[in-house]
């Protein structure tokens, strides 16, 4: 009976979204860090999040996450939910895990043209200037724990940032972990309205919530989200812009190089890389109501590594592109350190 007792009071735990184990394992310690970027006068924030009293670890416990296109990486990685972030989540199972802002968004420096109107300007950070911004977070963990190579981690856009630096640079990646991937689009953009891009966009609350529920049927989005986490993730996202978080109503801006790079090659069917040349172990985990990028998208990914050490992919029922906060988040979380901690050996 008391057995019976425990294994219901785990079973409800995990229901909830808190892995008791890994949530009560081990104090966690947080440093930040201001990283200048390869261009002068910008700087790039680097969260860490590592087990109290531990300082060295080898390069199997070694992570990097990046963000996607629209909002900012403590949104969504260090989001906590039922006291738990995916942050919190791999760093209590022994790993040293960063988390990066590419320049535009979060704590990162904004490029000049965001301190004017959008239409003054262009569209700002490319994906090639993301992808610099992300070796220069990689070198920087490289450098600091005596390592020669890391874990990534990358969510909708930044599976492309993720995916093309690691074509150009196998020699410094462990494991590639890509949450939602980017790859042709046949569909056309929850993101693009066709109108004429700007330097940023502007995003309100009321819009941020009717892309999340995007293809969701109907009778399923009442429970989708448990209650209070879409008021809680977008009171941290919308905080972290200076000058659209004191605009009534609050605004959230993000840089439109994603956009036009949408336009000018996945959505033209053209590739910016190629999954062939990603030649380490290579995860893909995806959700069955992601309408930014549908699941096609997932199959195509998958078929394209055809020299990755090995490959694998995972698909969770019910959940959207945002389902790290939602209520299968735990199904997200564990699949994916299931691939982090195992220790296969191609051909073994």
């Amino acid at each position: 009976m008391k057995a019976s007792l425990i294994a219901l009071s785990v079973a409800l735990l995990l229901f909830m979204g808190i892995d008791s184990y890994a949530a009560n394992r081990q104090q966690l310690v947080t440093e930040e860090f201001m990283v200048p970027a390869a261009d002068s006068g910008i700087n790039l924030y680097v969260r860490n999040k590592h087990p109290q009293g531990v300082n060295k670890f080898p390069d199997e416990k070694i992570l990097l996450f990046v963000h996607g296109s629209t909002y900012p990486s403590e949104a969504g990685f260090d989001m906590k939910l039922n006291g738990l972030s995916w942050m919190d989540y791999i760093a209590s199972h022994g790993y040293d895990v960063y988390f990066l802002d590419l320049r535009g968004y979060g704590k990162s420096t904004r490029p000049p043209e965001m301190d004017r109107p959008a239409a003054e300007n262009g569209p700002i950070v490319l994906t090639e200037t993301a992808v610099k911004d992300f070796g220069t977070a990689v070198d920087f963990i490289l450098k600091r724990r005596g390592v020669k190579k890391i874990n990534l981690l990358a969510w909708s856009f930044g599976t492309t940032v993720a995916g093309w630096y690691t074509t150009q640079n196998n020699d410094k990646v462990n494991r590639l972990v890509l949450y939602a991937p980017k790859w042709i689009r046949k569909t056309a953009s929850l993101m693009d309205s066709g109108s004429k891009l700007g330097a940023y966009r502007t995003v309100s609350r009321d819009a941020a919530k009717a892309r999340w529920l995007t293809g969701v049927p109907e009778n399923k989005k009442a429970d989708l989200i448990p209650p209070g986490w879409f008021e809680a993730w977008a009171d941290v996202a919308f905080a972290t812009d200076p000058v659209g978080s004191k605009q009534t109503p609050q605004v959230l801006r993000a840089p439109n190089g994603t956009l036009q790079d949408d336009r000018d090659f996945w959505g033209a069917g053209k590739a910016l890389y190629d999954p062939a040349d990603i030649r380490v172990p290579t995860f893909l985990v995806h959700a069955e109501w992601d309408a930014d990028l549908p699941s096609y998208m997932l199959y195509a990914y998958f078929a394209k590594l055809t020299n990755a050490s090995y490959k694998r992919y995972a698909e969770i029922g019910e959940g959207t592109h945002t389902i790290m906060m939602e209520k299968n988040r735990m199904q997200l979380f564990q699949a994916v350190q299931q691939f982090l901690d195992e220790r296969l050996k191609p051909n073994q």
